[in-house]
């Protein structure tokens, strides 16, 4: 009987404390050399890719308001959810569309070079991070221009 009792407690122990031992999706997110490194799958369509790098960064970076929800709203509607879109003139860049001229100043100040990030605008995995640790710095989507109307 005491045998059974202490095999009861070790097993409830173990379960305790397995949350503790694997990392949350977002602790993943969180990797401090190659955040939100994600794999496009195959037959996954740009826009679901879009949507999971928008998740992650959000789960890494945020929370920022409205949550993946408007982030992602946000991001489908200045772009359609394409890293590669840009505006007529090539003023506006990327799933949030950067302005092309600020464009390197945001990626410097809120990005790490340890992280390893392309620095193009039209890389997906940059602009999320990028615009997510941008509207969290600066209290929101409209302080950080973007317009919540819709969204």
């Amino acid at each position: 009987m005491q045998r059974r009792v202490r095999m009861v407690l070790l097993v409830a122990v173990l379960l305790a404390s397995t949350p503790i031992l694997l990392p949350s999706p977002a602790a993943a997110g969180r990797h401090p050399h190659h955040p939100c490194e994600l794999t496009r799958r195959d037959g996954e369509r740009i826009q679901h890719f879009s949507e999971r790098l928008i998740r992650c960064a959000v789960g890494a970076y945020g929370p920022v308001r409205g949550g993946t929800t408007r982030a992602v709203c946000i991001a489908r509607r200045e772009s359609g959810l394409i890293p590669s879109a840009s505006s007529p003139k090539g003023k506006y860049l990327g799933l949030y569309q950067h302005s092309a001229t600020y464009w390197p100043w945001r990626f410097t100040t809120y990005t790490q070079p340890s992280w390893m990030l392309p620095s193009s605008a039209l890389s997906g995995r940059s602009n999320a991070i990028v615009t997510v640790r941008m509207v969290r710095a600066l209290g929101g989507w409209r302080r950080a221009g973007w317009p919540v109307k819709a969204c």
